[in-house]
């Protein structure tokens, strides 16, 4: 019997196969050899793991290049030659680490099925030269690094100085008979790096165009004398800070200046200059939340001031153009500037919005004649000690579609956060699900599992997900049970030599390996983790004799440097384990393990690896999730309460194959207008009264006793997300995850069926529906042929 093949040998396949698709394999490796003899020439003739990483990475980008120049034509391990280890030289290359939370990874996902689906698509963003940063665990606390992704350069990218745009800043606006003219800018361009997006098996290259502020090469040089040189220089470094580092905040806004100069940069178009009749035919700008919502103010500068088109076809053609999707309901990460920074920084674009705002409101009191408090919650601009510009109310306004990205999400957005916009325009208002790219977080990151698919259903789930379904009829299969439980047990096995070698830590393979990784925040809920995992603990000590089923909880995340709150949850979870890694009556029953710096290249890791998804939010707060999905796809089961798209993942997989507990949205509600008490759930439960004491009394941080005093606080006295209300039933529902992991047959038959039910959760089917629900784009049937044919 052949030996089955490694991880490690089912990606040097893949690699293999995909070197040899971009090309002849000898001209591969003369393309490999010439790179790397540039790199060595420099100042050295050793090679390091590093230089064969450039060689290979600009190995595969000069074979793209042929494809990427025909897309935009069209539409506007061990390697046997090379005797190197693929997967090795993987590792070397830097996360672009380039979002927050989900909403990049998001972003990363539509890139790809843009282009699989030979959709003409750019991805616009800021090239940060920081971008989120790296974490570190020290004495139990987050201390944070910058994340120097560039400092070995990136090869993937070209910048691209033929295309750089002057963005104004500062200034004066004046009013005149020929039209109005913003005077005395200050100015900073706007350099664009691109990087090809390679589509899936179909030969289209779309481009994902990152911008970086350069200061201009007469930058205050009029001050040019010794002391003024000096000046002048360093004011090129504060114009160029604009792109310098990521905000590391997630669904939280802190409104700082030079945030606001970045997302200017979003609307600095280069519009078709023939009719702008066509101009939304041509061009659709989806703003992926409020962060590029001065795409539309400044479209319309554009097309008033520069190209001198009447306001009402101007704002037309920007409303045409113009779709916004919505990420969030907590009213903290919404996005209100003030009013004084926009008159100092962006005059014309205050005056702008403005007139926006004065025509919007005029058409809402035509229709609700006297109603001034509806006129209040709908304007622009919010009145108060700091006037402040409403950008999401800038974004419904200046849209033509409006979404949100889980069908729960787009209800509440019609129902609550939106309202008023909605009875006003309720056609505007759509759903789009999110999805999540089966390449990378199927194929790529779990080769083994891809393979057993393959073998049962073939190639065709890949790009089409819906396929899956043809796993139904197999739930049952004995052989397919077994192969799925395997590959499950050697990603662990593999996970878990991972953790030693990066950590030092042990954890038992055969243990159920429970993960819980996202931002960390007070409504995505790590605190009701960390009572169910001190109540485990509490119930081994009591009864040692007991038969418990191992687990090894993994809680890995960020928290914004400036959160306090989520700072000590980390703080919480990794004083929580070394109290219990370290009792000895607990042994290797449980494990807490905080997972340092998550990021997509651990992820890709950490997921295939995981048996139980916690999806925990308090139900109302998740938009949608993208997480959910992929543990899903990726054979573990999910405990989770009726938020975001675990509802439709319930619907999809059928109730019964979750893990469901929980308030439900009404509950939640429900709970509000009564008034929700933490005190009667410390009261009337013990065991959740036990485990409260023990982190406010100091049992976890016995040389700071009062450390979690301030958690215990918020907990019983002021919590938004009513953790403790869903304490009973989330213990009781690991239980039951529990009671059906001890029957691993009927576990791994559960997981068959939720991967067969994964199927509408791919970001394929969600770019589908964008794009033919909001750019009126259809994907095209006949894709780009590759360079080496000829063309019609």
């Amino acid at each position: 019997m052949a030996k089955p093949l490694t991880d490690g040998e089912r990606r040097k396949q893949i690699s293999v196969r995909g070197l040899a698709g971009l090309g002849d394999v000898a001209e591969v490796r003369k393309s490999f050899n010439r790179h790397l003899h540039f790199t060595l020439v420099k100042d050295r003739n050793v090679a390091t793991r590093r230089d064969y990483y450039l060689a290979l990475a600009h190995t595969v980008r000069d074979h793209l290049v042929g494809r990427w120049i025909r897309t935009q034509q069209r539409y506007y391990e061990r390697d046997p030659k090379l005797g190197l280890d693929l997967e090795e030289l993987e590792e070397i290359e830097e996360d672009a680490g380039l979002g927050n939370g989900g909403l990049g990874r998001l972003a990363a996902c539509f890139l790809d099925s843009m282009a699989t689906l030979g959709l003409a698509a750019y991805g616009y963003g800021i090239r940060y030269e920081f971008g989120i940063f790296n974490q570190k665990i020290v004495n139990g606390w987050q201390v944070e690094e910058a994340d120097d992704w560039l400092r070995y350069g990136n090869p993937w990218e070209k910048a691209r100085p033929e295309y750089m745009l002057p963005v104004h800043f500062y200034g004066r606006v004046e009013h005149s008979p020929e039209g109005v003219r913003w005077l005395d800018t200050q100015v900073v361009l706007a350099m664009p790096y691109d990087t090809p997006v390679p589509g899936y098996k179909n030969d289209t290259v779309n481009t994902m165009r990152l911008w970086s502020a350069k200061a201009p090469n007469d930058f205050k040089l009029h001050d040019f004398n010794v002391g003024g040189y000096i000046e002048a220089v360093l004011d090129r470094n504060l114009a160029e800070n604009i792109s310098r580092v990521l905000y590391p905040n997630d669904n939280f806004f802190e409104g700082k200046e030079l945030r606001r100069f970045k997302s200017s940069k979003f609307g600095c178009r280069d519009p078709v200059r023939t009719s702008f009749e066509t101009f939304p035919d041509k061009v659709a700008i989806q703003l992926n939340d409020t962060h590029p919502a001065l795409a539309i103010p400044e479209l319309m500068r554009i097309l008033v001031d520069v190209e001198k088109v009447d306001w009402d076809k101007a704002w037309e053609i920007t409303k045409k153009t113009c779709a916004y999707t919505n990420h969030t309901v907590l009213p903290e990460a919404l996005e209100r500037w003030p009013v004084s920074m926009f008159e100092k920084l962006l005059p014309r674009h205050l005056d702008i919005i403005y007139a926006i705002n004065q025509r919007h409101l005029d058409h809402v009191a035509a229709l609700f004649p006297g109603d001034v408090d509806r006129l209040r919650r709908m304007s622009v601009i919010e009145e108060g000690d700091c006037k402040r510009i409403n950008m999401a109310h800038l974004c419904v306004i200046g849209s033509h579609a409006v979404n949100g990205v889980a069908r729960i999400h787009s209800e509440i957005v019609r129902q609550s956060v939106f309202k008023d916009f909605y009875e006003l325009e309720p056609e505007k208002f759509q759903n789009k699900t999110n999805g999540i790219t089966p390449r990378r977080w199927l194929l790529l990151c779990n080769p083994g599992l891809a393979e057993t698919i393959v073998e049962r259903i073939g190639e065709g789930f890949l790009t089409d997900l819906s396929q899956l379904k043809k796993l139904l009829p197999l739930v049952g299969d004995e052989a397919l049970i077994r192969d799925v439980a395997q590959v499950k047990q050697e990603n662990k096995v593999k996970f878990s030599a991972f953790l030693e070698k990066q950590y030092g830590v042990k954890v038992n393979p055969s243990s159920m390996f429970d993960v819980h990784v996202k931002r960390i925040h007070e409504y995505k809920r790590q605190l009701l983790n960390c009572l169910h995992v001190v109540t485990l603990y509490n119930r081994i000590k009591k009864d040692p004799t007991q038969a418990f089923v191992p687990r090894t909880v993994m809680i890995g995340g960020k928290a914004a440097p400036g959160y306090h709150m989520a700072k000590k949850i980390i703080k919480l979870v990794t004083s929580i384990g070394d109290i219990i890694n370290h009792d000895p009556i607990v042994g290797d029953r449980l494990k807490v393990i905080f997972l340092e710096n998550y990021r997509v290249s651990l992820a890709e890791k950490v997921i295939p690896a995981a048996d139980l998804s916690q999806q925990i939010s308090t139900a109302g707060t998740e938009a949608s999730g993208t997480g959910n999905m992929k543990f899903m796809l990726n054979g573990a089961l999910t405990i989770g309460t009726m938020d975001g798209a675990n509802v439709e993942m319930a619907e999809e997989a059928g109730a019964e194959n979750l893990f469901i507990f929980g308030l439900r949205v009404e509950d939640v509600e429900a709970l509000d207008r009564k008034g929700y008490n933490a005190h009667e759930y410390y009261d009337r439960l013990p065991e959740l009264r036990q485990a409260v004491d023990q982190i406010n009394g100091g049992f976890f941080s016995p040389r700071e006793p009062d450390c979690f005093k301030d958690v215990v606080n918020m907990l019983l006295n002021h919590d938004r997300f009513k953790v403790f209300a869903d304490y009973e039933a989330y213990v009781a529902c690991q239980a039951r995850v529990d009671q059906l992991y001890r029957n691993p047959k009927e576990w791994t038959k559960k997981v068959i069926r939720n991967i067969a039910c994964s199927g509408k959760f791919s970001s394929d089917r969600t770019i589908t529906e964008y794009a033919h629900d909001i750019w009126g784009a259809e994907p095209p049937a006949l894709q780009t042929p590759p360079p080496s044919l000829p063309r019609d």
